[in-house]
């Protein structure tokens, strides 16, 4: 227990410590007036209260990722934990603060628009490529994964007969009204209650572990083991861990999130709360899931075989049936169940988002939003058909290629304004390597070559990279942010001649 409350700990530290020095490197300017004032439309342009605008975020960016991901990565022990702490202080919250308030400095521009202002117009179509890809795979899973939950929950508990098919209509008919109406009609209003009931289940659950008599909090783990691989299956931790579990330490999908929110925040100075900080919320549901995953089932071996006997849509089911009951259980696995839902519809909003911005067109019309969606649904449709087991896989790799790319985005930001790049550079060179090993060493995605071959590999691409944004980037100051510089320093002027 000690080794799960200094992770908690050390996550929260890391908002008030880390994410204050993040805030400062990035260089707050209250006085500049949102995109959810300069650009409002009563769509997608709304400003929202800070707290509304948290909570909005946070289950945008919280699908099952955060619970899938650490439970498959449970299976690797307690080093999992140990990932998800460093991995979203230092990586992840990082990710996605940058990734919100670039998009606030540039009117709310979604990430291939970033990617194309800082690394140029090759890194912007390869974004709008592949961020569509990752949104509806993401779409597609974030289907998939509570179709099959509920279906699951309804056949086993009630005398109804439902089909995967069936609920899969039902879920995908909500998509498509939460994707075309005003943001603040259905998520903003809505979303700010499903994000008490996430953080009340996922506090209900671990607190109904600890006082549990058949099970004890990361009992029978040793500290010596947070550095120990311990998966079952012989399965390597490097790099597979840093790919499995994703949402909860660092993900790419967040960066095409945050711009829905930076399109509402009323102030720079709540970027810290909003974005790094969901994503310091996101760690800690990773945290507890992680834990009843190592936890409920005794060891690693009884957690592999609750995976092997229905993954872990079981593993949820049965823990939270276990620990609260069947009534407690089944509102605690609603909660889950509500995860994925709310972060699908974002995710084919914000596609629909990015072909507008694309094809220049807007999206104040209704006509014009129906344009851009309707063929991401049926897409989406299609590739529902497909075996869910391999689209997690791709969405998996495919989540941490588009981080690496937003991470690089924001180290090009910042080496452009002679700024401690670092921040940004450490993780997205980790990250960089960790993406090309794995697709170069994994048989099934990949390329199946050897290990130290993959690795190296790796290594020497990651340097190249690093070298050619460092060279691209450094002091090269855009001519528009020159523009907004030289004004900014005539306010500064005007302000201090006046006191």
């Amino acid at each position: 227990m000690l080794w799960f409350l200094t992770c908690v700990a050390a996550l929260l530290g890391g908002y008030y410590i880390y994410g204050s020095i993040v805030e400062k490197v990035f260089g707050l300017k209250k006085h500049r007036t949102t995109p959810a004032f300069s650009k409002q439309d009563g769509v997608d342009f709304v400003p929202m209260k800070s707290k509304r605008v948290y909570l909005v975020q946070l289950l945008n960016i919280a699908g099952v990722g955060p619970i899938f991901g650490p439970i498959m990565g449970a299976l690797y022990g307690p080093a999992a934990m140990l990932w998800i702490v460093v991995g979203c202080v230092f990586a992840g919250a990082v990710h996605d603060y940058f990734s919100g308030m670039l998009s606030v400095r540039n009117g709310g521009a979604s990430v291939p628009s970033l990617a194309g202002k800082y690394l140029g117009p090759t890194a912007k179509h390869f974004m709008n490529i592949f961020a569509l890809v990752l949104l509806l795979l993401v779409g597609v899973v974030f289907v998939s994964a509570p179709a099959g939950m509920i279906t699951n929950l309804v056949n086993s508990q009630t005398d109804i007969v439902m089909s995967m098919t069936t609920m899969v209509a039902i879920i995908f008919a909500y998509y498509v009204i939460a994707t075309i109406v005003p943001v603040d009609k259905v998520i903003g209003r809505f979303y700010p209650f499903f994000g008490a009931l996430l953080i009340f289940m996922s506090v209900g659950l671990i607190t109904a572990l600890v006082f549990s008599s058949e099970h004890t909090l990361l009992g029978d783990y040793e500290l010596s083991q947070m550095f120990v691989n311990m998966n079952p299956h012989d399965l390597p931790l490097w790099p597979a861990l840093f790919i499995t579990i994703a949402c909860g330490a660092i993900s790419g999908f967040h960066a095409t999130q945050s711009p829905l929110m930076a399109r509402c925040i009323e102030n720079e100075s709540n970027g810290r709360f909003v974005f790094y900080g969901a994503m310091i919320g996101e760690g800690i549901i990773a945290l507890i899931w992680c834990a009843l995953a190592l936890s409920f089932f005794g060891s690693v071996d009884g957690l592999a075989e609750a995976v092997s006997n229905g993954g872990p849509g079981s593993v949820v089911y049965n823990s939270s049936i276990g620990l609260l009951g069947v009534f407690g259980g089944i509102v605690a696995f609603l909660g889950v169940v509500i995860l994925p839902i709310t972060s699908g519809d974002t995710a084919f909003r914000s596609s629909r988002l990015i072909l507008a911005e694309y094809f220049n067109m807007e999206q104040k019309s209704i006509r014009n939003r129906l344009l851009m969606a309707m063929p991401l649904f049926v897409l989406g449709a299609i590739l529902t058909q497909v075996d869910f087991g391999i689209i997690w896989r791709y969405f998996g790799f495919a989540n941490q290629t588009t981080a690496v790319m937003m991470l690089w985005t924001a180290s090009a930001y910042l080496l452009r304004h002679n700024k401690f790049h670092w921040i940004t550079t450490v993780p997205a060179m980790f990250m960089t390597t960790v993406c090309i090993t794995f697709i170069l060493n994994n048989a099934t995605l990949g390329f199946g070559l050897a290990m130290d071959v993959s690795t190296a590999a790796g290594v020497l691409a990651m340097l190249m990279v690093t070298t050619y944004v460092i060279k691209r980037s450094k002091g090269k100051i855009l001519e528009d942010e020159y523009v907004e510089q030289e004004s900014l320093e005539a306010v500064s002027k005007v302000v201090n001649e006046t006191n």
